[in-house]
């Protein structure tokens, strides 16, 4: 899956390097057999499963500046993206270079209204999570977007001062559901396979 991002960066034509952050050695040959750099191994502190993606990415900045290279915008790209696009990279950089935005990322619209949510409680009965909302139509609840976990452009001086991504200052790109699937459980993985062979076959219809 990574190569998939690496080669995305790549076509996009939107970078000047494609870097990989990592602490691991078969990720690190993995990334550069397929055109990436791997100039620093990432630090233990950094290589948790804690960590958030800004301290990383400010690491790879400070990294990239000691060596006196001049960044000005920055996108961090995810691993586990395999419907990320050439076409929504570009977008994202034209969008952050032409706005005062602090940050341009993908996000997409729940499938279901989440106002209309459930929990189970610790009965094991279920509660609603918006009671209020128990006899609100579907359709007249707001819609709401969530991170679709694809790319993340950033200006460099945004991601040093460790600026809040989830902002006024920041542009969504809306992308559909259909091009969305985060990757962290076997199922995702499954789910994703089929989604992506479906999409392969609609691009060749």
């Amino acid at each position: 899956m990574i190569a998939w991002s690496i080669e995305t960066a790549r076509n996009s034509g939107c970078f000047d390097q494609v870097i990989v952050s990592t602490d691991d050695s078969e990720i690190a040959e993995i990334a550069v057999s397929y055109g990436a750099k791997v100039p620093f191994i990432r630090p233990a502190e950094l290589s948790d499963d804690f960590t958030g993606t800004i301290p990383v990415v400010r690491h790879a900045i400070e990294w990239l500046q000691s060596q006196y290279v001049n960044i000005e915008y920055l996108c961090c790209i995810y691993a586990t993206a395999p419907f990320l696009s050439v076409k929504d990279i570009d977008k994202g950089l034209q969008l952050l270079i032409n706005s005062n935005a602090n940050y341009v990322f993908s996000v997409t619209s729940y499938a279901f209204p989440i106002q209309r949510a459930v929990r189970m409680n610790d009965s094991g009965r279920i509660e609603m999570v918006y009671p209020k909302h128990f006899g609100t139509r579907s359709q007249d609840l707001e819609r709401v977007y969530h991170d679709a976990g694809q790319f993340y452009w950033g200006k460099a001086k945004a991601w040093l001062e460790e600026k809040v991504i989830f902002s006024s200052n920041t542009i969504p790109i809306c992308l559909p559901r259909y091009r969305v699937q985060d990757i962290d459980t076997p199922e995702d993985w499954e789910r994703a396979e089929i989604m992506f062979r479906v999409a392969r076959m609609h691009d060749r219809s």
